[in-house]
């Protein structure tokens, strides 16, 4: 199950608005959802959440290119809306490399088995629910102080596991705005 709301910032407070997004194929879709909800180009924060699996919080200040934390790289790469979020940029990966070596592979039929070799390998109990799963680390990703300068410092930002969302919107002021579109 899964938790999706923007938080915009305007001369009042904050604005909260529960979000859907089926429609939401890519960052930049993401981004452009955030930018249409700001009030005079103010900041933005989306939050998505997984049932205390994950979390991550988009932030778009106006133009600029959007900030990006994620509580667990791993457990969001096995997320459709993680996926979103885990940019090649934000893993340190060269832009489409992972498409290349895909195409490449399949193009070519490399498995890494010999012929006649079975395909099973020693991590076949491993949960690779995707093709970044293998690559992506475990752990916290992005900007850690991301809203360092709206009330919650980096260390607290880094420490926070179950009913995250609500921590944090607590301490930015905006707990009684989120509750509503909770």
């Amino acid at each position: 199950m899964y938790f999706a709301a923007l938080l915009a910032r305007t001369e009042d407070g904050w604005e909260a608005s529960d979000t859907e997004l089926d429609d939401v194929e890519t960052l930049s879709d993401l981004t452009d959802l955030a930018r249409d909800a700001s009030v005079d180009e103010d900041t933005v924060l989306v939050f998505i959440e997984q049932e205390d699996a994950w979390f991550g919080v988009v932030r778009v200040d106006g133009e600029e290119d959007p900030r990006i934390y994620v509580s667990d790289a791993s457990a969001a790469a096995r997320s459709s809306y993680g996926e979103i979020l885990l940019t090649d940029e934000l893993l340190g990966r060269e832009p489409g490399a992972e498409d290349t070596i895909a195409a490449l592979e399949e193009l070519v039929g490399l498995d890494g088995t010999e012929d006649g070799e079975p395909e099973t390998t020693a991590n076949d109990d491993d949960d690779d629910d995707g093709p970044s799963a293998g690559v992506v680390p475990a752990g916290p990703i992005g900007d850690s102080g991301v809203l360092s300068d709206l009330g919650l410092p980096e260390a607290e930002l880094l420490m926070l596991r179950t009913d995250a969302l609500a921590e944090i919107a607590d301490a930015l002021g905006a707990a009684e705005v989120l509750e509503t579109v909770r």
